[in-house]
């Protein structure tokens, strides 16, 4: 005790700055005790609080630059006198920030629910003897909790006392990770069962978010043997995983709260920006600048007008002493500062928020698509960013996983090798000496393994593993929920009665899959009880091994191994993994006969690993026992201490075979991959797995074809060659950059396939260690060359498929792509944990929710049931996203500008006085009310081609790519209507006005009667124009369309119609009436609605109609054309209706 204390103070050997020491049970009295403080256990995953959420989000808002410019607006109207009423810039700016202010404060009450829910939670903690129950907020660091069957654990719990006899419990980790398999996790050993009298120390990390990997040490405070024991991640049980098949728990809290690792992996997720938002950006500081200008041009032509004589101060407006006495320079200040306010609605503030109106409501079609249903998970599409919508339509690179994604993870044993024989299943009812075939040049006299060899492989598949046998408590029933959770039911015709109705508990399909096809052989796992493993042989006799370590398996090894002891004594090592981490570790006489059937599995398409095994000595065993206990101990490094006891113990080995197990591509994955090059999208494979086997399923997908040249750039490469690797590698990528850069044709490059015969299409290879060369060369300027070379080598390239790679050079691959040359728009999709790298660094994430767990779902900005999927949400969600807000991001600047302009042209023909064209209320209400909700509802429902058009011809989706929508170019045509119509709307106005007697009485027309009919016209224009442009019109097109138009007209009679109280001054009283009663008003707006959209109208008339854009007739005959004409939401949620209006 005074020794570890010492220890504790002095530092020891260790540094323990980076832990946390937790004291567990009461102390003795006469032991000074001050308990550490830590962090409660409450979940805050909300935003705001009711006391900061006004000034936060207000903060927050006003840090968008054209929120920020309209509060500026604001103010000058508020301080400086200025033309129009500080209302009209102000209400539009408090419509946006209330709405946004809703839609956020709205999300983040439910956020305060949810966590609500998780923080009142009762709990059972165990007090001096007493179980109390308390709510989950109040646990502290130290305590005592248990935990009962079916439970979620409230906090990051030590496991100390278990219900199970063997000191195990199963959890299930779905929240955290996704993973629905049960992962088994142990008691701390030696841990009396009275925990009332429980004294001990846990000195352990500090929190961190790695959700796999936890290191400490418990110090048990024993009267005549005080002892230290290991902690690791199979001794932590986590806050959102779940108790199964325990009927208790009991465990200390060891991190709470915010500290909790579910806590610490929830942390936002950096923002993703669309290209769209740039573009608008870019769009919005091109409108600034035409604001400024004519803010300047004014300004100056008011000053240059008024140094005429008599112009600056007219008798019948002489200037006050005030006037006369304001700084020249400060006056003409104000006037800039007038002239800005006048036409700052060129800038449309009310833009942004019916783009995240259109983004918000947008997402839902993608989440209530049926197509998208998944009737074996009973889900569909879920959307995490609604951000992104437009992004799914600009898609450059797919950057897939293979196996889960590509494949369907659902593991199947094919067949095994044992000392060169190849063992392949065929018949459930044949025994061992029936299944042996030869195969290649291994053909002997005799045709199979010697039985001793044969029985020592399938030891080692019934030993080597973390395979948990689970006992049905309900006889059918569990059975039937076992094979649904896990998928991994045992087949009962082949296997012995006892164990028909068992089931397998696993985190891997893999290993699960190894146990059955032992069992097909005749060797049984019975399971592990009290450190013991029982298996049943063929002759039914259960053998029984003492498991003494596990050496658990990691991305790096690539292998994991087992340490038991028989009855006999002897003292066994089995060790599985990739053929790559085995090969080095056995005798190389042994490889040659083993490496022909890897391969050729591989080239099958098959997952293959190799199994060897060693003979411990009493020695051997000794030293590494002593080297893995001390190992396990340590806080600091401990992983690497681990890994240099494994490494030393797993060589020597004698390797016995390999086995071969089928994963089935996922459904409709060649047809999917096939679409997305026909669009043009280059897909990048990048996976863990080996060569060949990754080189068969990219086959099977018809990612690389018959004719496809292959340039391989592997390890195996590199070393064919007589020179050091990396100047072989650096003739390599010249090699292949001449073969598929320098030498293709012109129209080659950048394309995806040459479907014509004409041309060769290359697919590139490269693996994990390659690539390492690659990126991380040993100069800086020769990795970057070595880079380009790389890249220009792959864009060219119709595929690329990228083995053996760890999760963080997945991530630096789509980093590299994402910010080459263009800045091409990437996507990664993926189904397990170690895809979510890939996933948050790619501009569109999407998460397959597979049997790898729900992590990728978490990360993900998109998530879909299956591959095929993606197909529909590019070509045809993606699309149509792209296309609407393409539109109503142009047609926004567009309709803005129609507006202000007939009020810039009126400054020349006023003096340049800043006298408003419109009224104060046509000013605020023009992009609120009248024109806002025609292009809200064209941007949700617009389909200017078929669904069933852009799933069939996926070329389509090229006709849009690289934002060519948003570019200068349609910008630019977009603005020049603008103008046009602008110029006609005023001055063809004007020349009405050439005779302002346009009443029967011969009354005259006022400036607001010629600015009401210059708005008048506007509005219809605009609105008609969006309406020439619908390709695709429902029901609630009509409504919008001509709702809004009737609504301008009664606005307008109901506004000028009635004296208002609150007005100073009623510009508008009956001017609206009065204007409909001249014939030659009539005239006017109509013949100028007709000349501004006469280009539209004949554009839509004589235009050849092709393919898909043919305009759609009102009434579609019932079958496949109705169907590809209904729109989206139509089809979408019914079925009904036969015809489209």
């Amino acid at each position: 005790m005074l020794r570890r204390r010492l220890n504790r103070w002095l530092g020891g050997e260790e540094r323990r700055v980076d832990s946390r020491t937790i004291y567990v049970g009461s102390r003795s009295a006469n032991e000074a005790f001050i308990p550490p403080k830590f962090c409660d256990n409450r979940i805050v995953s909300s935003k705001y609080t009711v006391w900061n959420f006004l000034p936060k989000n207000l903060f927050e808002q006003f840090r968008r630059i054209a929120n920020f410019y309209f509060l500026i607006i604001f103010l000058v109207q508020v301080i400086v006198d200025t033309p129009t009423s500080p209302v009209t810039s102000g209400l539009p700016l408090f419509f946006v920030i209330t709405v946004t202010a809703i839609k956020q404060g709205y999300e983040d009450w439910l956020r305060h629910k949810a966590d609500n829910e998780v923080n009142k939670y009762p709990v059972t903690v165990l007090e001096g003897g007493r179980r109390i129950r308390k709510e989950s907020e109040k646990i502290k660091v130290g305590d005592v909790v248990e935990v009962e069957e079916d439970e979620t654990f409230p906090c990051d719990l030590v496991l100390l006392q278990s219900s199970k006899e063997d000191g195990t419990c199963f959890v299930t980790t779905a929240s955290l990770d996704g993973e629905s398999n049960h992962k088994t996790h142990y008691t701390v050993p030696d841990i009396d069962e009275d925990l009332e009298s429980l004294s001990a120390t846990v000195e352990c990390e500090q929190p961190q978010p790695d959700l796999y990997k936890f290191v400490g040490r418990m110090h048990i405070d024993k009267i005549q043997d005080p002892t230290v024991r290991s902690l690791g991640p199979e001794n932590l049980l986590l806050k959102g995983a779940t108790l199964k098949n325990t009927q208790k728990i009991c465990g200390v809290a060891v991190y709470t709260g915010m500290e909790t690792k579910m806590a610490l992996n929830y942390q936002g997720k950096s923002q993703k920006r669309s290209a769209v938002e740039k573009s608008i950006n870019a769009f919005l500081l091109v409108y600034l600048c035409i604001l400024v200008s004519k803010a300047l041009v004014c300004t100056t032509l008011k000053y240059v007008w008024q140094s005429n004589p008599g112009q600056d101060e007219p008798w019948y407006n002489e200037k006050t002493q005030k006037e006369k006495d304001t700084n020249f320079y400060l006056k003409m200040f104000t006037d800039f500062l007038s002239f800005m306010v006048l036409f700052n609605f060129i800038i449309p503030v009310s833009m942004y928020v019916t783009v995240e109106m259109q983004k918000f409501l947008g997402s839902y079609f993608i989440t209530w698509d049926k197509d998208f249903f998944d009737p074996e998970i009973k889900e569909g599409a879920l959307v995490n960013t609604s951000d992104l919508n437009e992004e799914l339509g600009q898609v450059e690179y797919v950057f897939t996983d293979k196996t889960g994604t590509l494949t369907q993870n659902n593991m199947e044993f094919v067949e095994c090798c044992i000392d060169g024989f190849q063992y392949k299943y065929r018949d459930a009812n044949s025994d061992l000496d029936g299944i042996c075939t030869t195969d290649g040049p291994v053909n002997k006299v005799r045709q199979k393994a010697v039985e001793e060899r044969e029985e020592l492989f399938l030891r080692a598949l019934c030993l080597c593993h973390t395979v948990q046998v689970k006992e049905p408590t309900e006889q059918g029933h569990s059975q039937r929920e076992e094979d649904m959770v896990d998928g991994l039911g045992v087949d009962g015709h082949l296997v012995h009665p006892v164990q028909e109705q068992r089931g397998f508990i696993a985190s891997s399909p893999d290993e699960v899959a190894l146990v059955k096809g032992a069992m097909r052989y005749g060797f049984t796992f019975m399971g592990l009880e009290s450190k013991t493993m029982k298996i049943l042989n063929r002759n039914n006799d259960v053998e029984t091994y003492d498991l003494l370590h596990v050496l658990h398996f990691d991305p790096v090894r690539r292998r994991m191994s087992v340490i038991v002891r028989s009855k006999s004594g002897d003292i066994l090592l089995f060790c599985k993994g990739a053929d790559s981490s085995i090969f080095p570790r056995v005798r190389p006489e042994e490889v040659e006969k083993i490496r022909m059937h890897v391969e050729r599995n591989a080239t099958e398409g098959y997952r293959t690993l190799c199994v060897a095994y060693k003979l411990l000595s009493a020695e051997e065993y000794a030293q590494a026992d002593a080297g893995l206990r001390e190992a396990r101990l340590v806080l600091q490094d401990r992983e690497e201490r681990l890994m240099a006891v494994y490494n030393q113990v797993e060589t020597g080995m004698s390797l016995i075979g390999a086995t071969a197990v089928e994963d089935r591509l996922q459904e409709e994955a060649a047809e999917t991959m096939e679409a997305l090059q026909g669009a043009g999208m280059k897909v990048w494979v990048l996976t863990g797995d080996k060569m060949e086997t990754a080189k068969s399923t990219c086959y099977a997908c018809r990612l690389f074809q018959k004719n496809t040249e292959l340039l391989e750039l592997t390890v195996r490469t590199l070393e064919n060659g007589e020179r050091r690797r990396e100047e072989r590698l650096y003739e390599l990528l010249r090699e292949y950059h001449k073969k598929a850069v320098q030498d293709a044709p012109p129209n080659k490059a950048g394309i995806t396939r040459s479907w014509s015969s004409a041309g060769q299409d290359f697919g590139f290879i490269i693996d994990g260690a390659t690539l390492s060369m690659v990126l991380n060369s040993s100069s800086e300027s020769t990795s970057s060359h070595y880079k380009n070379l790389f890249l220009q080598i792959c864009q060219n390239c119709t595929s690329v498929l990228c083995c053996r790679m760890a999760p963080l050079q997945k991530a630096q691959i789509v980093k590299m792509v994402k910010n080459s040359k263009g800045c091409p728009i990437t996507l990664s999709i993926g189904d397990g944990a170690n895809d979510v790298s890939m996933i948050l660094e790619a501009h569109v994430g999407i998460g397959i929710k597979g049997k790898e767990g729900r992590q990728a779902v978490r990360n993900s900005d998109y998530a879909i049931p299956k591959l095929k999927h993606l197909k529909k949400l590019l070509l045809a969600h993606g699309h149509l996203y792209y296309v609407r807000i393409s539109h109503l991001v142009q047609y926004f600047f567009y309709k803005n500008l129609c507006f202000i302009l007939p009020q810039f042209l009126y400054q020349f023909f006023c003096g340049y006085s800043q006298q408003p064209l419109y009224d104060a209320a046509y000013l605020t209400m023009y992009n609120i009310c009248f024109t806002s909700m025609p292009i809200l509802a064209y941007s949700l429902l617009e389909q200017h081609i078929s669904i069933e058009e852009l799933l069939d011809n996926a070329a389509l989706y090229r006709e849009i790519a690289k934002n060519a929508m948003l570019r200068w170019g349609p910008f630019l045509c977009w603005t020049l209507l603008g103008v046009f119509h602008g110029l006609l709307f005023f001055f063809g106005v004007r020349c009405l006005f050439s005779n302002p007697a346009l009443q029967d009485n011969g009354q005259v027309f006022g400036n607001w009667s010629y600015g009401t009919i210059v708005f008048t016209i506007l509005v219809f224009t605009v609105t008609l124009k969006l309406a020439l442009d619908t390709r695709h019109w429902t029901w609630i097109n009509h409504f919008v369309i001509w709702g809004s138009l009737a609504f301008y007209v009664f606005f307008s009679f109901f506004w000028g119609g009635i004296i208002w109280p609150f007005l100073r001054q009623q510009r508008l009283y009956f001017v609206f009436a009065n204007m409909l009663s001249s014939v030659s008003a009539w005239l006017v707006i109509i013949l100028l609605i007709l000349l501004s959209l006469l280009p539209e109208i004949l554009l839509v008339v004589f235009r050849k109609p092709r393919g898909p854009h043919t305009r759609q007739t009102p009434v579609q005959t019932v079958g496949r054309n109705q169907s590809s004409a209904r729109p989206l939401l139509m089809r979408t949620f019914s079925d009904e209706s036969n015809t489209v209006i």
